[in-house]
């Protein structure tokens, strides 16, 4: 199935703020491809400084002509699945999903089967192609065990509209946690940059380096052990919420990576469920929001908590 089928060479002028900006977190902060393919597109020399090949450690100058050369994407097999979907909303340009703790968003070289996407091939007819051929509709995603309401495009003009809101910091993001420990405060804001761990580089973490972060969060019940809060993202990094919360001493209950090793809880992952998503309709231009139930996982532990009290 071939979702995406273009060959375009893109052109970027680095100005004064982009001075000394890593060429590859530069381009994903401005193109709609992620990090890691813009990086393959380096290593394989298809970005080109000033006419010249560079390392995706390359800092910026101002004034750099930046020459970004999008290959051809390769035609796969992804084979729509009958897997049921929890549908919030749907119309001809976005479909609204409350994604279930557990499932992957999207396939990954050597697992393409069991994902969000394989499910919405088989329930959709039409989904937008800009993120490539294992990516159709995929504006945002949320990590495989982080359930809750998340946004698909059906198509490109949609695709690139809700791409442009959350490049604007418009789109209201609201999840509920449940974390370590009891927060004081009634609510706080946390604003520390994230990006890659520099010792193990399949985590995240707040580097000095990373990319700017913001994440509000309030209390919204206390236990002997733990705190329920609502957290409001900003910015929408990578495991951000998961990262903030730890580095302030309040990890997630149930996060193996970023929390407790030892968990006191027997739960599949973290708990953290988005629960709301206001934006703009790309068509209607209306504003709309969306909300997922609180998930019986979630539903289960708050019980457990308060029995404890």
């Amino acid at each position: 199935m071939l979702w995406m089928n273009i060959a375009d060479k893109i052109n970027i002028i680095a100005e004064k703020d982009d001075v000394d900006k890593r060429i590859d977190s530069f381009l994903a902060s401005e193109l709609d491809y992620t990090r890691s393919y813009l990086k393959k597109l380096i290593l394989n020399g298809l970005v080109k400084v000033n006419g010249s090949s560079i390392k995706p450690n390359y800092k910026l100058k101002e004034g750099d002509s930046v020459d970004v050369n999008i290959p051809e994407v390769e035609e796969i097999d992804l084979m729509p699945e009958n897997i049921p979907l929890d549908i919030i909303y749907e119309d001809d340009d976005i479909i609204v999903i409350n994604k279930p703790q557990g499932m992957v968003v999207h396939p990954a070289p050597g697992n393409y089967s069991g994902t969000l996407v394989n499910a919405l091939l088989y329930h959709c007819k039409n989904l937008s192609g800009i993120n490539g051929e294992l990516r159709p509709g995929i504006v945002h995603r949320l990590d495989k065990d982080t359930s809750g309401v998340m946004v698909v495009a059906k198509n490109d003009k949609a695709h690139l509209d809700l791409s442009n809101q959350i490049k604007e910091r418009t789109i209201l993001k609201k999840y509920i946690a449940i974390v370590e420990g009891v927060i004081k405060d009634d609510e706080g804001s946390i604003e520390a940059p994230i990006g890659r761990d520099h010792v193990e580089r399949k985590k995240m973490a707040v580097t000095e380096d990373g990319r700017y972060a913001l994440t509000l969060y309030k209390v919204l019940e206390r236990y002997k052990n733990n705190s329920l809060i609502e957290a409001t993202i900003k910015t929408g990094r990578t495991h951000q919420i998961r990262v903030h919360m730890s580095y302030i001493g309040h990890p997630i209950v149930g996060d193996e990576v970023y929390g407790y090793k030892k968990q006191r809880f027997n739960l599949l992952g973290q708990a953290l469920h988005s629960r709301l998503l206001g934006l703009v309709h790309p068509s209607k231009k209306i504003y709309m929001e969306f909300e997922a139930p609180i998930p019986e996982y979630f539903e289960r532990l708050i019980d457990i908590l308060k029995s404890k009290q």
